[in-house]
């Protein structure tokens, strides 16, 4: 079996080739996107048709949703394979989501319940996963050095989204702004349930629009994608970046935090901020050696696990998380990791695991050994496969 994965360099390509590869399948790159971002459509739709015609390609594939791809596919009759990684993705509004062809796997069952129904035959659920492999080379390369550099009490490593957030730039009244703030501030209190794109009025919308002339616009898309994006991509990172802002300044007010982001962390004097750390080296050090991993999910992803949930497991780090609702889906609280509902439970629980080291550890190697059984990305794909084996058009 040969496959086409059109490349745009997300952080998991890598692992997902890899996975495609074990299972015997040959798998060709179109890598035009990595090197050039402003790679157009045409571009994009010349690129795949010429793989296409000179191949015989059992599908194509891609992480996220590329509507020139699925147009391409439909045209030439050959399945669109995507998978999301990301939470909001706007393409995912385009009218191409309706085509027969596509075969689109949605990892936040929010997502899923949001989208499928433009399509229900062609888009399914399907979770993230870890690279499990690769995260152990690391881990079990380390030395008492990397142990002594990278240890911590409570790290966290991510983004502040400080630098990301659209919102902050926008020129609104005084009432919008007082509103969203409001919203804003009663959503930091509720864990497991995002209530923002319900709660905002046409008129806070329209201002909100208006006033950034590079919102996404087309004249493919659907409906909704304007309350949709502005929940998600302009309120939904500026939660992430007051979420991730005020539970750093709280905690490094009691506990010894660690740092790595290449946001800027001035507003956190109190915190120790060591930079960026690489994703496939120095990550897994940290995740390893922390007595205390911290995830703070963005709530644009509504009730799904990030990408770092898995990670941090499968490094074999003990993970405290925000809880979503997805999280006893695959794993037992307590027992394979840990969650939070509210900044008491949270400081709570840092002091608790900080003094009882024992059941932390336990806690952490149940976290791996479950991530490695059952989430590796060759189990995920092998899910994956046996639903395409499943659905594919003939």
């Amino acid at each position: 079996m040969e496959i086409l994965f059109y490349r745009y360099n997300s952080i998991c390509e890598p692992a997902v080739i890899n996975a495609f590869q074990s299972f015997g399948i040959t798998v060709h790159t179109e890598e035009r996107e990595m090197r050039d971002k402003q790679t157009t459509p045409g571009q994009c739709v010349e690129a795949v048709s010429g793989w296409i015609v000179k191949r015989p390609l059992a599908f194509v594939f891609s992480i996220n949703f590329f509507p020139a791809i699925s147009y391409t596919c439909e045209r030439l009759k050959v399945p669109y394979v995507c998978w999301t990684v990301d939470s909001p993705v706007p393409e995912l509004f385009s009218n191409a989501l309706q085509n027969s062809f596509n075969r689109i796997f949605l990892f936040d069952k929010a997502q899923y319940d949001y989208f499928s129904p433009v399509n229900p035959a062609c888009i399914h659920y399907l979770p993230l996963a870890a690279d499990v492999k690769r995260f152990e080379e690391a881990v079990l390369s380390m030395s008492d050095e990397d142990y002594a550099a990278y240890g911590a009490e409570v790290s966290f490593v991510g983004s502040l989204y400080t630098e990301k957030c659209r919102y902050d730039g926008l020129t609104l009244s005084d009432r919008t702004r007082g509103y969203v703030d409001g919203l804003m501030e009663a959503q930091l209190r509720v864990y497991g349930c995002n209530f923002i794109a319900e709660s905002l009025t046409d008129s806070v919308i329209r201002e909100i629009v208006d006033a950034d002339p590079d919102f996404y616009h087309g004249e493919d898309l659907r409906d909704g994608v304007e309350r949709y994006l502005t929940a998600h991509q302009y309120i939904g990172m500026k939660l992430a970046a007051l979420e991730r802002e005020r539970t750093l300044s709280r905690l490094s007010g009691q506990f010894p935090v660690v740092l790595y982001t290449r946001s800027d962390a001035s507003a956190l004097p109190r915190v120790d901020c060591r930079g960026g750390v690489s994703t496939f080296s120095g990550m897994p050090k940290v995740f390893q050696a922390s007595r205390i991993n911290l995830n703070m999910t963005m709530r644009p992803i509504e009730t799904g696990l990030s990408q770092r949930v898995w990670d941090i497991l499968a490094c074999g780090g003990f993970l405290l998380t925000n809880y979503q609702a997805e999280i006893p889906d695959y794993f037992e609280i307590g027992k394979d990791l840990e969650t939070y509902e509210s900044m008491e439970e949270l400081e709570e629980k840092v002091r608790y695991y900080l003094a009882h080291e024992d059941e932390r550890m336990e806690i952490a190697i149940r976290g791996y050994e479950k991530v490695a059984a059952h989430h590796s990305y060759e189990i995920r794909l092998a899910q994956m496969i046996q639903i395409l084996t499943n659905t594919m058009p003939t």
